[in-house]
């Protein structure tokens, strides 16, 4: 409508398959008719992995649209070389050579996050902290209590995203255990993926074709097969008890970032206005 009254083009993106979403049933129908109208008839349309791009294309028959992935800016170089202590000083953790394995995120459902947590009970000699807030915060912390890992399993409430890269980097691992529930969890490669990436910490994520793409090409951490809880514990005590394994993963990670942020792709979007408004 804002397009129509102003007469100016419309720019559709679409960051999610909100058609087969987690927790969007009632929606599904409501944003389909919707996107069905407006895509066809937008100037230009946006898409954050390439398996999203072809969904587009073929539901909607459009042309591809453009693909930005949700990479965070590059941070600041840090003069002082000094990795950031702020996880173990908040949370007061005893153990300076415990790694840290960290998640950070929405706290609901489908993306494996009961299961992260009874992985602790077998993953020894290493602390786990979620960071953010959801639907499934409280059940989370109730099955902390039941295990009795409430040493170990820490919860951190949703900080500024300024303050975010702060906590990230004083983690060792970044743990992305998504379940295969709907399309949209399938496609995704997320944004918590490519903000493990520039903190410099090693990933563990589940074995979907993005997510795969960009962990085997830069080669910055493990990829585990869906909704099983024995490869997600077997890969982070490998990395638990490999150091030297865990560090290869985290110095690729910083070798990576320049590569894996938003400054890389921006030229993409800037592209599309300049098309839009100069041809």
């Amino acid at each position: 409508m804002a397009s129509r009254i102003c007469s100016v083009p419309l720019i559709y993106d679409a960051h999610e398959i909100s058609t087969s979403r987690e927790g969007y049933q009632s929606f599904r129908k409501v944003v389909g008719w919707i996107e069905k109208k407006i895509m066809p008839k937008a100037a230009g349309t946006i898409t954050t992995t390439n398996m999203r791009a072809k969904f587009f294309a073929r539901a909607y028959g459009i042309e591809r649209p453009i693909v930005l992935q949700n990479r965070p800016l590059l941070p600041p170089i840090n003069d002082s070389k000094a990795p950031s202590n702020r996880l173990r000083k908040e949370l007061c953790l005893e153990n300076d050579d415990w790694p840290i394995i960290v998640y950070q995120g929405g706290l609901q459902q489908g993306r494996g996050l009961a299961k992260l947590i009874r992985s602790a009970l077998l993953v020894k000699g290493a602390y786990f902290v979620f960071i953010g807030s959801g639907r499934q915060e409280i059940e989370l912390m109730l099955l902390t209590k039941q295990l009795e890992l409430t040493k170990r399993v820490h919860f951190i409430p949703t900080v500024a995203l300024s303050e975010l890269p702060e906590y990230t980097t004083s983690a060792d691992i970044g743990v992305q255990p998504i379940e295969n529930t709907c399309l949209n969890h399938f496609s995704t490669d997320s944004n918590k993926l490519f903000e493990y990436v520039l903190a410099g910490i090693a990933v563990v994520a589940t074995d979907f074709p993005e997510i795969r793409r960009v962990i085997k090409q830069y080669e910055v951490g493990e990829v585990i097969v869906a909704n099983d809880i024995d490869a997600l514990v077997m890969t982070l005590n490998n990395l638990v008890n490999r150091p030297e394994l865990l560090n290869k993963y985290k110095e690729n990670a910083i070798r990576s970032a320049p590569n894996l942020c938003w400054e890389e792709q921006e030229h993409k979007l800037v592209e599309l206005y300049q098309q839009m408004f100069y041809s």
